[in-house]
Order: structure tokens, then sequence, then C-alpha cells
């Protein structure tokens, strides 16, 4: 029970205080005029003004409320490092069992995991949302437990009670890191670019630990390469990229002794190649309706440089024509064949045969840019199978098929075999041609060849090879054994995908890696990994999937349509995934590579220290124990060697309020009039 004496005036308050003072100033003329009864005429207005006022005594029955502590508990990833989980859990321990232990105190204890989109540690918004499904009337104080690397120090509240901070780690603890400091989204072949990395040691480095590093650069899964850099300086690093399309370039850092994790010691970037230009060298033989139809092709394309070899007046055409009206300049064959055949993204032989024009040192270069990288296409007429054939030079050690010098003149449709439904050069190609017509527009010409190698991806009458494809060395050659392809171009019998072949053509040829008949991909989408899988082999695949915690786990594809198998992965976690099929490798990052948990592993109070200091509260080390927890009042300090403070608030619950006066009306009324007659009787004496 709580009583207190209140009022509920019959006149307004303003009539009151004008009241008041207008007794008083009658008391203060009666002391003027020397009236002895001058202090009981003043009792006898207060009495009047006290009846008016109306006191009453209210009493309430209180209910007395607890005191809350909240404890926010910091589960993010780095508080997962070391021992620090185990810290973590005996403080909550040991806390829960204080504050049982502490008469009219309750517990209200928060976990709080990573934030969502690579947000980090989320403390203060955590504090925020408990206080506010909480009276702040009966918050007593505030505990949290952490490693002090906290996103959202911007968004802490009002405290009403002391604020403490229990930090986990170690004072012996470092770790160290690899940062991307500048690396563009894309980048043009075979121009360098420059990436910026930084290799920074944080927390309390042991002796011999800094100064180098090991840092291996792996491109596309290939083989690393390892350096030893310097820590501590901005490294660049140039970068030539030789690929259309994603690149992906992982660098890591060997793990260091002693140091907390690993997981910021990797990054990946992904650097989109794109072709400034694509050089074409075409090499044309004897005329035919074909030769302006590539011609055409390549123009048609603004990104194409086209140099277009072709032959005026083979040797054995003596129409006396002299030289000079037949060419402007002599064309340059020793420069484009011998010194700047390397420059050439891809060459073309169409209807190539051999006159004596190309000596035979120019087509074993042309051998020898294949075997290094280069590529050639061969688009075979009627020549390729006669005695002059091109296949009869250098470049037969290349070639995938021989010919059988029969060449075969029918009506055919070009069908893709069933290997070619699993390769990516012609997978598709007939879904790809359906909104134009059911067929393909016919063809009337083959050449007929033996496929020894390579890859028969397109076949004529009777399962003949048509379009053949094969790896030389690091390069790549294509043989279209038939020159008919200019008919789909004209429209013959409804055309043809020739566009999209030639594309496509090009693009497997410049080693894009979207056309890579053998290869592992992924692409993420929010924490959701798809996981592709080319191959031409008709079997079961299964890959392994590496989390950034070192976690294994097996995922098996399915085959969604020829030589394509997929699987959707959900990623638990921001990090570096790699993945092995056994074959191949890839790496992919949902998020950054280091996630924001990451970037500061060292277990600190220094972002902490102000908004603790202003609530008088203390931040004390788990590693020297956890400390006791007193009661101390509002305003004094809250914390102290091994020993954290609450503020009791003393909160309640109203049940019931009970009204009454304390005197009736008229005793304040009798007790004027006996105060007046007193005054009277006192001056009517003197």
């Amino acid at each position: 029970m709580n009583g207190s004496v209140i009022f509920d005036p019959l006149l307004p308050w303003p009539v009151l205080w004008t009241a008041a003072i207008l007794a008083t100033a009658f008391v203060v003329f009666a002391v003027w005029r020397g009236l002895s009864g001058w202090w009981l005429r003043g009792l006898s207005a207060a009495a009047l003004l006290l009846a008016l006022a109306n006191p009453s005594l209210q009493q309430e029955e209180r209910a007395p409320l607890s005191d809350i502590v909240v404890l926010i508990v910091d589960e993010s990833a780095s508080q997962r490092l070391s021992d620090r989980a185990e810290q973590t859990q005996a403080a909550i321990a040991r806390v829960e069992a204080e504050v049982a232990a502490m008469e009219n105190t309750e517990l209200r204890v928060v976990a709080v995991g990573d934030g969502e989109g690579d947000s980090g540690t989320l403390l203060m918004t955590a504090l925020s949302e408990t206080m506010a499904e909480e009276p702040r009337a009966r918050l007593a104080g505030a505990i949290l437990v952490t490693d002090g690397q906290l996103h959202d120090i911007d968004r802490a509240p009002e405290l009403p009670a002391p604020l403490h901070t229990l930090l986990t780690g170690h004072s012996t603890d470092w770790d160290r890191r690899l940062v991307i400091k500048n690396a563009p989204t894309f980048a043009i072949l075979d121009e360098e670019v420059m990436l910026t990395l930084q290799i920074t040691d944080q927390g309390a480095v042991p002796a011999g630990q800094g100064g180098q590093a090991d840092l291996s650069v792996r491109v596309d899964g290939g083989e690393p390469e390892v350096f030893t850099v310097p820590v501590g300086q901005d490294l660049d690093l140039p970068v030539t990229l030789r690929h259309g399309g994603m690149n992906v370039i992982q660098f890591e850092l060997a793990e260091a002794a002693g140091e907390l994790t690993d997981r910021n010691n990797a990054a990946v970037v992904q650097i989109n190649g794109v072709r400034d230009r694509l050089r074409v060298l075409l090499v044309s033989g004897e005329p035919h309706p074909g030769e302006r139809t590539w011609r055409n092709l390549l123009k048609s394309d603004s990104s194409v440089d086209l140099v277009h070899f072709t032959i005026l007046r083979p040797p054995e055409k003596q129409d006396g024509v002299p030289v000079t009206e037949l060419s402007l300049i002599a064309f340059p064959t020793r420069e484009l064949f011998l010194e700047k055949v390397d420059e050439f993204d891809l060459i073309i032989f169409d209807r190539y045969k051999r006159r004596g024009i190309l000596p035979t040192v120019y087509l074993e270069s042309v051998r020898d840019y294949v075997s290094a990288g280069g590529a050639l296409l061969i688009a075979a007429g009627p020549d390729f199978a006669s005695a002059d054939s091109i296949y009869r030079s250098p470049l037969s050690q290349i070639l995938p098929a021989a010919p059988t010098a029969r060449v075969v003149e029918e009506g055919f449709r070009p069908e893709v075999s069933e290997l070619g439904k699993r390769h990516p050069v012609t997978e598709g190609l007939e879904a790809s041609w359906a909104a134009h017509g059911d067929e393909w527009g016919r063809w009337f010409r083959l050449i007929e060849v033996e496929a020894d190698k390579g890859q028969s991806v397109m076949s004529g009458p009777e399962d003949r090879p048509l379009l053949v494809l094969d790896r030389v060395g690091e390069g790549r050659v294509a043989l279209m054994a038939s020159d008919h392809a200019w008919l789909w171009h004209r429209g013959f019998e409804g055309g043809g995908p020739q566009l999209e072949l030639l594309r496509r053509l090009a693009h497997w040829m410049m080693k894009e890696p979207e056309l890579e008949e053998e290869a592992l991909s992924a692409v993420a989408d929010g924490q959701s990994i798809t996981v592709t899988r080319r191959s031409l082999e008709d079997t079961a695949r299964s890959v392994e999937i590496t989390g950034p915690d070192g976690t294994v786990t097996v995922l098996p594809l399915e085959e969604t349509q020829p030589g394509k198998f997929t699987a959707e992965f959900e990623g638990p976690e921001i990090g570096l995934y790699r993945l092995n099929d056994g074959e191949l490798d890839a790496v992919i990052a949902l998020g950054p590579s280091a996630p924001k948990e990451f970037e500061e592993t060292i277990a600190s109070g220094d972002k902490l220290e102000p908004l603790v200091d202003t609530r008088r509260g203390g931040i004390l080390a788990l590693e020297n124990g956890v400390p006791d927890i007193r009661r101390v009042r509002e305003g004094r300090v809250a914390a102290g060697r091994g020993w954290i403070g609450i503020t009791p608030r003393e909160a309640y619950l109203t049940a019931d309020i009970t009204i009454v006066p304390l005197a009736p009306a008229w005793v304040f009324l009798l007790l004027a009039a006996l105060l007046s007659v007193g005054a009277w009787l006192r001056e009517g004496r003197r």
C-alpha cells in the first residue's frame, strides 16, 4: 500500500489563486494596521482556502514488478573461431546463475546470428528490438557477449540502465587477410588490366610471421602459380585475359601457423572478357556462289576485321590481262602468313587448293599457328577431294578428317548427329530454327571424308560426316565437308541456321567458356547455386562441393537435356565454394569470398567503448573469467575488477486506487469560523 495527498478543488485553480492573493493582502493590511488578531485572520483564510481545495487521501495498492536484465549473445560466424563458442556458453551459464540468485530479477537472452545479405553482426538492432518489447522502467541492465566486431553501432538505442560487454577471444589472437582493393568487371582480351591486392595482418602478430607471404593464383581452375609477396603493401598485379566470357581468377594465401582462420585468405575475381575486334583471315580459292556469302557474313559484323586473300587469276589462266589491272598493290602474303599470322583470331580456307601460290612454308606456319592456340575453319568443296587438295599439305597433320576422293552430289538435309546433340556448337540448333520452319533447306554436295579423330557433330546422307570438330595442341580446327552452306543464307527451301552455326563455331574456336563441350560451371542467385556440367559422355554425374567452413557435400546431377547435367544447391552461408567432379574444378563466391564477418576477426571493445562509457558500464575480457553481477544505485559506476553492476528499478503495477477526503467540508468551515471569532475576541479585549 502507498498513500499520498491529492487535491480536487471545488473551484477552478485560477479562482483559488486569486482568492489566496486577496487573503494574503488582507493579512498584510491587518499587520500594517497593528491588529493583534492578524495571525488568526490568516489561519481562518487558510482554512477556507483549504476547504475549497478539497484535499483527499489517495491510497494505491501496488504489485511490485521484477527488474529485467537483457543478455545479447553474438552467435555470428566470427564467434565460431578458436574457443569463442565455449567462452560464450560459459558466460551465458554464469550470467543465468547470477541473475537467478537475485530477488525480483529476470533475464532475457537474445541470440544474434549473421545479418542477411552480408550485413554483418547487428547487435544494436537486436538490442533496440528487445528494448521495444519490454517496459523501459523495468530495464536494470544490458549485457553483450561478443567479440566486439559489430556493424550497426550507429543504431544504438538510448539506455536507461548500465551497458556491459563481455569480450570473447584472447589477447594473443592474430589473423592474416587478403583484400581485393581494385578489380575491373570487364576487360578487353589480350590487353593488360591491373588488379590491386593487399595482404594485411591484424592482432598480436608473432615474431617471424610478418614480412612476406605465399600467394597462389589460379585462373579458371587451372594449375596455381605461387608467388612470394610482401605483407602490408599494395600489390599491383597485371592480368591479361586470354578468352572471352567470364574469367575466374582465384587468389589464395597459404595459412600461417597460429592465425585465427583461413576464411579470409582467399578471394575470387570474376572478369568478363570481351573482344575489341575479331580479326579474321579469309583465304578463298576457286570462285563459287558461296564465296560472296562468306565475305558478306563477316563484313556485316562491325566487330570483325576481315582480311580477304583471294586469287584473281590462277597460274594456269593466261588471258593476257596485265597484272597491274588485277590488283592495285601486291598482296602482302609473306607478312600475313609468316610474320603476322599469330595476330588473327580465326583463319578460314574456303574451297582453297594447292596451286603453288602459297608455298609450303606458309601452310606450315598456319599449322604451327593452330597448334599454338589458333583457330582454323575449312569450308571444303570438290577441290578438297582432288589431287591438289589442301589436305595433301602440312595441314593434313591437324585436320580431323581425310578425303576419300569421292564427291556426293545429291539433295540432302543436314542433320545433327547423336554426338552433335550433346555438343554445345550444334546442341539445340533444330529448336532454335523451329520458329522459321519444321525442316532445314537441302544442300546438294557433300565431300566424303573419313573422320579418324575429333567429333562429327553434323552428318549428311547415310550418316556421312558433314561437320567435324577437333582440338589440336592448344588450338581448334573445324572441317565443313560441303560448300553449299550458302544455300541457307539465300533462303533456299526456307534456309537454315547458318548465322547461328557460324557464330557458335567462331565462339567455340575462340574458346568461349559457355561453348566448351567439357565444362563445369556454377551460377549464384542469392544463396542458391545452379551447378551445370557439360559433357559428351552419357554417364551419371555428381559434384563435390566444399563450403567455406570445409564441409563437403556430394551433389548428384540430373541430365536436363542432352550433354547438360544440372542441380540446385543452397549455400548455408556466404563465402567461397569449391566444386570438383573428379575431372574438372570450379569456384564460386556467394557474396564476397570473405564475408564482412571476417574482415575484422580480432576481438576488440574499441567500437563499443564510447557507448559503454556513456552508461557507466564496463568491458571485461572473458579470458580473465566471467565477472560477478552486483546491484548498484543509479548514477554510480557500474563496473569494476571482476564485477559488473545492474541498477534496481523498483517498478510496480498499480492494482487499485482509493480516494477519501481528509475531512468533511463543515469541519474546515467550523475551524475558519472559530479562528475568525477568536481574532474578534482578541482584538475586542484589546
